[in-house]
This record gives C-alpha cells, sequence and structure tokens, in this order.
C-alpha cells in the first residue's frame, strides 16, 4: 500500500476524532486566509479560495469562521501574515517526502521540521533533493454509493488519468489541466464527490517494513500534527497487513 492513497486512507480515519477536527479547521482557516490574501475574497474569481471554501464546507466548517477568514487575509480584520513553504526530505529507510506549509516565522517552523525528521530516523533535506520524484495532479475522492461503472463513465470521458479503489471511497487521479474539467463533469451528472485537492503523486514507490515503517509512519503522523504543515506528501510503500496492524 503505497504513499498518497494509502496515507490520505489513514488521515481519513484519523480525522473522524475531535482533536483532529480542531486541527483540520486550523489548517482550513489558514489556507482561506493566504488564498484570500493572495488572490481576493471573491471565490467566483479565485480558484484557490473556492476549493479552500468546499474543503472547508465539507467538514461542515461554520460559515462565520470562513467569512473571518477570509477577511483576514483581505486586509479587513487584523490578523498573522503567513507565507507558503515547501520542505523537502528523507524519512527512515530514505522515503521521499515532501511537505506544504504554511508559517509566520521560517526560522521557527525549519527548525521544528529539522527536529522531527530527526527524532524519527529521518533528515531534513535541501530544495530539490525529493521533489523530482513527484508529479503534481489532481486528486478528487468519490463515496462508493456510486457504482464504479458510473464513475468510469463521466470521469474517464472527462479525462481523468485513473479511478482506484481504496477501501471507503473511490479516488479518481487527474492531470491538472484536466482538473477542473472532471470536477464539473462529475456535478453535471450528479455525482457528488467528497474531496477534491491537488496532491504530488509519486512517480515510483519504495517498500519498507518493520521497525523502518513504524518510523515512517510515525514521522508522517509527526509532521501531519504540526500546526503549519498543510499537506505530506511520500513515496513509502507497506504491505496492506503491516499497514493495518501500525495503524490499529
Amino acid at each position: 500500500m503505497s504513499g498518497h492513497s494509502k496515507w490520505a486512507t489513514i488521515k481519513r480515519k484519523k480525522g473522524k476524532n475531535d482533536a483532529a477536527r480542531g486541527k483540520l479547521f486550523t489548517k482550513l482557516i489558514r489556507e482561506i486566509t493566504v488564498a484570500a490574501r493572495e488572490g481576493g475574497g471573491d471565490e467566483g474569481s479565485n480558484p484557490r479560495l473556492r476549493t479552500a471554501i468546499l474543503a472547508a464546507k465539507a467538514e461542515n466548517m461554520p460559515a462565520v469562521n470562513m467569512e473571518r477568514a477570509i477577511k483576514k487575509g483581505t486586509g479587513e480584520l487584523p490578523g498573522e501574515s503567513y507565507e507558503p513553504v515547501i520542505y523537502e526530505g528523507y524519512g527512515a529507510g530514505g522515503v521521499a517526502i515532501m511537505i506544504e506549509a504554511l508559517t509566520d516565522n521560517k526560522n521557527r517552523t525549519v527548525a521544528e521540521m529539522r527536529h522531527l525528521f530527526s527524532k524519527y530516523g529521518g533528515n531534513l533535506a535541501e530544495n530539490g533533493a525529493v521533489s523530482w520524484m513527484f508529479s503534481q495532479k489532481g486528486y478528487i475522492t468519490v463515496d462508493k454509493s456510486v457504482s464504479e461503472d458510473d464513475l468510469m463513465l463521466v470521469a474517464l470521458e472527462a479525462g481523468a488519468e485513473d479511478i482506484s479503489d481504496e477501501e471507503d471511497v473511490w479516488e479518481v487521479t487527474t492531470a491538472l489541466q484536466d482538473f477542473d474539467r472532471v470536477k464539473k463533469a462529475l456535478g453535471e451528472a450528479g455525482i457528488r464527490h467528497n474531496q477534491d485537492e491537488l496532491v504530488r503523486k509519486p512517480q515510483t514507490t519504495m517498500k519498507v517494513e518493520g521497525k523502518t515503517a513504524e518510523q515512517v509512519l510515525n514521522l508522517m503522523n509527526a509532521l501531519e500534527d504540526h500546526d503549519d504543515v498543510q499537506k505530506v506528501f511520500s513515496n513509502f510503500d507497506i504491505e496492506a497487513k503491516e499497514l493495518a496492524a501500525l495503524t490499529a
């Protein structure tokens, strides 16, 4: 079980508890604020803001929270100034890891990233060290109440690259240029999707097991729990039975 897809499944299960939802709200609010700051507060003309708002709505975030975040981004309300930053590194066993973060203090965040990598048997690397191993893709999840045949008929016709069965959902992968078209086609066909975002998909995967697999998952969890981190991607590959035991 590899990289982004399996980590996404782990996150969905983890996100059902209240503490995780609180952290998720914090991350979504930061993303809305930055999107509004960079592209304006009108979601109709700001695709990044529109995507962030849809993600927040999917998690049942109160509208007042979203409105406040937008106003902080546009300067109508005072708030922190967050900068986007990408970190790259290696986990235990040499697995590649990429992190997208929003921070108000780069020096603090990079020191904390370095500490987490070191704590769990990895090391933070220079920019460009692992990014070449990943391709940016569109990522959409659809509930299993939709049949695979119906989903394939619409998504593949609209340009989707792949549809996979990931336990609790169908996962649809698209090229960047086809992402919006596939989402629109699903909506027009009455197929409601649960999640959509841009991800970094590993081109190849690296198998890990035993203590190494445990260290990799512990690092991924620690990074995901960090307030400044928005998304974490990796190319690890763990056998299904072992992954189930490690995440039980």
